[in-house]
């Protein structure tokens, strides 16, 4: 041990200076590429965290080695973001990933937007001002059969413009087993308190009929809300009253029925052998005056939170000023545009990657998964296992797969180090971890791309 360590204050007296880290070559690149100021405020901040472990004991970093960590870190924060992964979890809608990832179609469409100038609010044939939702509504009323449609940036925006529009000040009637919490720890009971209105629940937590929304309703009633249970599941003892049943509870009263599907599903999901999904479709035939669901779920879209309906409801939402603090950009109206013409056109299965993910064979995946095992080794291996929807749809619903096992027992650190290796690696690489061991699901994995995944895991087995 070197007298600087072994005495702390000669350690810190053997720091090197700002302007010595400065000088080293290897900082040469970062001070032509950023701003002095940047790169010495960053220089500064390593050596405050160096002069603290030094004053404790800590060895003393040369100043060629300050100077690479802040040049690394420079280079790092300057990289594009976010950083695109393979997903190789299985989890279709993985909400930590960005969830559905857009189309061919969407992604051009994107792009197109994003580089010059769109006619965005502006009507090309009188050269006035146009409505940004007009051509989105127009193929929502095609899709759907509603009356009128708007676009905004997410499905809890989307509800909480709904309930403040309809229902402000006034109660709102929803059963207690919906009164739930939505993710990332949003609350039913919270989006409604920011709306403006006063939640009343009804009936218990397992078993609410009909009668129940009966009883509830006062002349301060604005509107009854069902909430589609897609990211949890009641099991047992239960009863929910049927949407045409809440529905004739609604119209009896005259209010407005709420109904949040949440997933967006414009498909059957049951004929993928997965429990079905109830549509906006079917929701409007039953009664609902307003369904609220995302865009980046079943839907297979950007996020985005659709609402449609009555014509004079979605008047009222594009007219109350929270719209304009909540209305999607140009990007995210473009890509939703190009993903509803996929519906449009009947391609949908086909062209949007999350039902090509749910619809793929399981011959193709055990294909696909052995001839991963091939290229990366023996310590690589094939088992049945199932694939999950995620994204808060479908949560009961599990999807036959194989997957690529690997063995991580000869990697220091085991699988969480193996997995770490994975997602810092090039490509970065998201995997599953379940009894110890490292899992591969070729589901969610592009098929293109199955060869760099290969090789990209024998780099990180070592």
């Amino acid at each position: 041990m070197s007298q600087a360590a072994d005495n702390p204050a000669a350690s810190l007296r053997a720091l090197p200076s700002v302007d010595r880290v400065l000088a080293e070559p290897a900082l040469a690149a970062a001070l032509e590429r950023y701003r002095r100021d940047l790169v010495v405020d960053a220089v500064r901040d390593d050596l405050a965290t160096a002069r603290e472990a030094a004053a404790g004991g800590g060895s003393v970093p040369s100043s060629d080695g300050v100077a690479r960590a802040v040049a690394a870190r420079l280079e790092e924060r300057a990289g594009a973001w976010p950083t695109p992964v393979i997903n190789a979890t299985g989890v279709i809608l993985h909400t930590n990933l960005g969830r559905a990832p857009l189309s061919e179609a969407a992604s051009r469409a994107v792009a197109a937007s994003a580089e010059g100038y769109a006619d965005l609010e502006m009507d090309l044939e009188s050269g006035g001002r146009g409505s940004r939702h007009a051509a989105i509504a127009d193929l929502l009323r095609q899709l759907i059969g509603a009356e009128a449609g708007i676009t905004l940036n997410n499905n809890a925006g989307a509800m909480l413009l709904g309930l403040a529009a309809v229902a402000s000040g006034r109660e709102v009637v929803v059963s207690r087993g919906e009164a739930s919490e939505i993710g990332g720890g949003f609350r039913i009971p919270d989006v409604l308190a920011q709306s403006g209105a006063r939640l009343v629940e009804v009936g218990t937590v397992n078993r609410t009929y009909a009668h129940d929304y009966e009883r509830a309703v006062t002349p301060e009633t604005g509107a009854l809300l069902v909430v589609h249970r897609s990211n949890f599941q009641v099991v047992g003892f239960t009863h929910e009253a049927g949407l045409g049943e809440v529905a004739a509870v609604a119209r009896t009263h005259g209010i407005p029925l709420l109904h949040d599907l949440g997933s967006g599903a414009l498909l059957d999901t049951a004929a993928y052998g997965l429990t079905h999904e109830t549509t906006p479709q079917e929701s409007l035939a039953a009664g609902a005056s307003l369904v609220f669901f995302s865009g980046d779920k079943l839907l297979g879209g950007p996020q985005a939170g659709i609402v449609v309906g009555s014509a004079a409801l979605v008047d009222r939402l594009a007219a109350h000023p929270l719209a304009r603090a909540l209305r999607a950009d140009k990007l995210t109206l473009a890509a939703l545009h190009a993903t509803l013409l996929h519906y449009v056109r009947g391609e949908a299965a086909e062209a949007l990657p999350v039902w090509r993910m749910i619809g793929v064979s399981a011959d193709e995946l055990a294909a696909r998964a052995g001839a991963l095992a091939s290229l990366i080794g023996k310590r690589a291996s094939v088992q049945p296992g199932t694939s999950a929807l995620g994204g808060g749809s479908l949560p009961g619903d599990e999807l036959e797969t194989r997957l690529v096992v690997l063995d991580a027992k000869d990697v220091p650190g085991g699988a969480e180090e193996l997995t770490r290796r994975l997602r810092t690696g090039e490509p970065p690489i998201v995997a599953r971890i379940e009894d110890g061991r490292v899992l591969l699901d070729p589901r969610t994995v592009p098929p293109g791309r199955d060869a760099e995944l290969a090789v990209a895991v024998s780099r990180a087995l070592g």
